[in-house]
């Protein structure tokens, strides 16, 4: 990647450092009885949610069945609602029949499990700690009187502050680079029947050949796109880490060079972003 590179994307995941935070007059020394008080309210209020969401009820998606929705350019409008901006919503009997399976599940749950979800409240504490300790820089980690307290969500407003500032900076020079990126892409002699296609964002690597061509297929369930494969013709790997199969596509850059196309790719794992990069001389992509 020469501008979406790994580095570009894990500053994607630090524009809300202040999300969620709140000012705590008390934060700015350490203090025990303090994070004890906080971690028991927060602690409740994470039980209480966990709760809500396993005792919802699955039959209330059978609602759903024969529903009346309306457009929304419709609504906007204001111009009144027209039969014709209506949508009569129908289950297809593999929906029902996935939704009886997940009544059968919920009838059949075992009592709610409150001493399991403190573990995992504590747990989620841990690694929230570790992150922060990881990804927030020295200087601003310093100012933290208790990183615990901080986990939970609380600090001062003068931290707050610097956080916001420091989202602030971050989503700024996503957009630089971006834009630098857009710039770039606009000047590239690429047919719009590929410049269009070529992306498969949030799509999920199913399987990848390597012989002369270079062939990928998705599960694009989760994806922006139907289309499921991609073939790069007369294929040259420049770069291939481990674990492509199995990981999800996230940002891709798009080159035309003298032989063909130079395709960058960047994808996600549990162990990190990992690259491909490949040559070719036509690419194909179908349904």
């Amino acid at each position: 990647m020469k501008y979406l590179k790994k580095q570009w994307y894990e500053l994607c995941q630090q524009t809300g450092y202040h999300f969620g935070m709140r000012v705590h007059k008390e934060a700015g020394v350490y203090d025990e009885s303090l994070y004890l008080r906080l971690y028991k309210r927060k602690e409740k209020e994470y039980i209480r949610t966990q709760q809500e969401v396993y005792d919802c009820d699955p039959r209330f998606f059978l609602e759903l069945d024969h529903s009346t929705f309306v457009r929304l350019d419709a609504l906007v409008k204001g111009d009144g609602i027209g039969e014709e901006d209506k949508m009569v919503y129908q289950l297809s009997l593999e929906q029902k029949d996935h939704i009886q399976q997940l009544i059968k599940e919920f009838d059949a749950r075992p009592p709610f499990d409150k001493k399991k979800c403190k573990a995992e409240f504590y747990i989620n504490q841990e690694s929230i700690q570790n992150e922060v300790t990881k990804r927030l820089p020295h200087e601003l980690f310093l100012e933290i009187a208790d990183l615990r307290v901080f986990a939970l969500g609380y600090c001062t407003k003068d931290v707050k502050q610097k956080l916001k500032n420091l989202s602030k900076e971050n989503k700024k020079e996503i957009n630089r680079i971006l834009s630098e990126y857009i710039k770039v892409k606009d000047t590239e002699q690429i047919p719009e029947s590929i410049k269009n296609s070529f992306g498969f964002h949030d799509c999920e690597v199913t399987a990848l050949t390597t012989e002369k061509n270079v062939t990928m297929k998705f599960d694009t369930q989760g994806g922006f796109t139907d289309r499921e494969k991609i073939t790069f013709i007369e294929a040259q790997i420049e770069r291939m880490d481990e674990g492509i199969i199995g990981s999800t596509w996230l940002y891709e850059e798009l080159y035309a060079i003298e032989t063909g196309y130079e395709a960058h790719m960047l994808f996600y794992t549990d162990k990190g972003t990992i690259e491909l990069i490949i040559r070719c001389k036509d690419i194909l992509i179908e349904n």
